[in-house]
């Protein structure tokens, strides 16, 4: 309580900023990365760095990294610092070799600073493994920032890092941690609870593991198998890491550690027609012309996985190679089979997915059981179709009563011969007897012959807000769905049965580059959603069958990669006219006022490699 008394915060904090907002597309569930302290751990060769965020609340836990300028005595009476570094290093945040030895730590820094936001999406909702609300960070943002170093000779197997320890042998605080060996990450942000042991690959980093099985990182293997069954397109994505690559093919590198910018391309070259040569998969019984879609350098970080814009020297230890091989099909197929066999001494269990409408479906696949087989359940799921959007089927239909009708058109000679008759003298019996049928046969019939027809609402121009509303959805649907077939021959002749002629070509270079997702290679996210949010109907003097419409609506697109949905979600306002054309709508004009990135993933961070110095 007395150290606790000592400790002058309040001043020094207040004057701290919040450090920019960060982006990933991979969440992290656990919610250790907004545990109230962090810690970033970096082995090196000959050192481990280590990087704290203590939160205000635990400062007593962690007292000996506190500066004496805190410290409202200003640490009158205090031990010097090289003793508490040693209490530190001994009882607080320990680093036990596989020899019994405990590291000792340097202080680098010690200073307050704000916490730095690592964004969780899922914040309060449920985490379907605990059963408990995912947490988000502590409201106070206040941190003691330190670094510290912890030397060692040699290279041990193992490590056992100890954080605080309290009552029953449990953290004494909070603690979120992340750690990488030379670099390559080798856990996810997990909560350090406990003494948790690492063993140590010296030769490759990415074998570097925790024995407890709640530490292992989300993406363990070095090569991963991806199957997206789709509508018109079945996609199959490899993801490897490049040190493993080198067990079946020369990456013709000139050193071991790192990849050159200059050698990147005819790496990445060669490595796609490898796996286009490769690729082994069925559809439907046939093996259909393969398409290599895409081969690009991956980045890995704690929380996505990447496409890597810029050339840039990688690590050969965590520079990872995504091939995208893509076939044209007709329909969704009934089944895909995947043979694979790309196994060594390392991988001996490759992790596969197979992704159709439905979702996942996660397995894995061995030497001894290597084929991959996806089969259609989707018993009731339905292509989306693009058809013309009928003027028939959007406009108000009135009942008309045919038979009634009918009735009434066959009494007018009727009643025509009962005036002539009355005229010339003549008896009218007759004729009074089938009016008297026809006209009960009119008030029979009324019920049981309406028929629905279209109204002549569309011919004054009287389209109300809800039918307009349908028929800009149906008309958008259309658009958006005719970007779901690869070919552009075919994306313009479904374009064509919504847009008139002139504006085929602008539309369709429009949408393409709205919903190109640059977090995934520029690839064109499909559009599953779509929400008309208003729509006022005006009247075109000159064309009085035109509608123009003055309209808003929300477009959501997803295209998934190695198992990341990203997603795209674009905000629009735009005048267009619309006519109907041979009985059928078509946008005619279209004046576009806005267009919004509205998702969450709108202004992404730029990832950063950690820094292991």
């Amino acid at each position: 309580m007395a150290l606790r008394r000592k400790i002058l915060l309040l001043v020094l904090f207040l004057t701290l900023t919040v450090p920019a907002q960060a982006r990933a597309d991979w969440i992290n569930l656990t919610g250790a990365e907004n545990a109230p302290n962090i810690a970033e751990i970096y082995i090196n060769d000959d050192h481990i760095r280590l990087v704290l965020e203590v939160y205000v609340g635990d400062l007593e836990t962690f007292i000996d990294l506190v500066p004496d300028d805190m410290l409202k005595d200003g640490g009158a009476g205090r031990p010097p610092l090289a003793s508490r570094l040693g209490k530190f290093s001994n009882e607080t945040f320990q680093f036990v070799t596989g020899d019994g030895r405990k590291l000792r730590a340097k202080l680098k820094t010690a200073e307050p600073r704000m916490r730095k936001k690592r964004e969780s999406l899922f914040v309060g909702m449920i985490n379907p493994i605990t059963r408990r609300p995912i947490p988000g960070p502590p409201e106070d943002k206040r941190v003691l920032y330190a670094e510290l170093v912890y030397p060692f000779s040699g290279r041990p197997d193992t490590l056992t890092i100890i954080p605080p320890i309290g009552g029953r042998g449990m953290a004494a605080a909070s603690i979120g941690f992340i750690a990488y060996h030379r670099g390559v990450p080798v856990v996810d942000f997990r909560f350090l609870s406990e003494a948790s042991r690492l063993r140590l690959d010296w030769d490759d980093p990415w074998y570097s593991s925790f024995e407890a099985k709640s530490l292992k990182r989300w993406q363990q293997s070095g090569i991963m198998s991806f199957l997206y069954i789709e509508p018109y397109e079945v996609r199959h994505e490899v993801l490897v890491r490049l040190k493993d690559l080198s067990v079946w093919m020369d990456l013709g590198l000139r050193g071991n550690r790192f990849i050159e910018v200059d050698e990147l391309e005819p790496l990445k070259k060669r490595a796609g027609e490898f796996f286009l040569a490769r690729d082994k998969v069925v559809i439907d019984g046939k093996r259909l012309r393969p398409i290599l879609d895409r081969t690009s350098f991956v980045k890995y970080t704690r929380t996505r996985t990447l496409f890597l814009d810029q050339p840039e020297r990688l690590p050969l230890d965590s520079a990872m190679l995504g091939v995208i091989v893509t076939y044209v099909t007709e329909g969704l197929p009934q089944e895909v089979t995947v043979e694979w066999d790309l196994f060594s001494d390392r991988i001996r269990k490759v992790p596969v997915s197979a992704e159709d409408p439905a979702g996942p479906f996660p397995s894995y696949v061995t030497p001894d059981d290597n084929i991959h087989k996806w089969t259609n359940f989707l018993k009731k799921y339905e292509i989306p179709q693009v058809r013309e959007v009928s003027v028939a089927d959007t406009v108000p239909k009135r009942k008309v009563p045919l038979g009634t009708l009918g009735c009434l058109v066959l009494l007018l000679p009727v009643v025509w011969q009962v005036r002539k008759r009355r005229q010339q003298g003549t008896p009218i019996g007759g004729q009074l007897g089938i009016g008297a049928l026809l006209l009960a046969g009119s008030l029979l019939l009324y019920p049981y012959t309406l028929v629905s027809v279209p109204g002549p609402a569309i011919f004054r121009g009287k389209i109300n807000k809800d039918t307009a509303t349908n028929i800009l959805h149906s008309l958008l649907k259309n658009v958006y769905r005719s970007f779901d077939f690869r070919e552009e021959s075919d994306v313009y002749d479904r374009l064509a049965l919504s847009v008139s002629g002139d504006l085929l070509e602008e539309i369709y270079l429009q949408n393409r580059k709205s919903f190109e997702v640059k977090q995934a290679g520029g690839a064109q996210a499909r559009v599953k959603e779509i929400e008309v949010t208003d729509v006022e109907v005006k009247r075109l003097g000159d064309r009085p069958r035109a509608l123009l419409l003055e309209s808003k609506w929300t477009a959501t697109g997803a295209v998934g990669h190695w198992g990341h949905i990203h997603i795209r979600k674009n905000r629009y306002a735009a005048n267009l006219t619309v006519e109907p054309v041979k009985g059928a709508w078509k946008i005619m004009g279209l004046e576009l006022l806005e267009e919004k990135r509205i998702d969450t993933y709108g202004q992404p961070g730029t990832a950063k490699a950690p820094s292991g110095s």
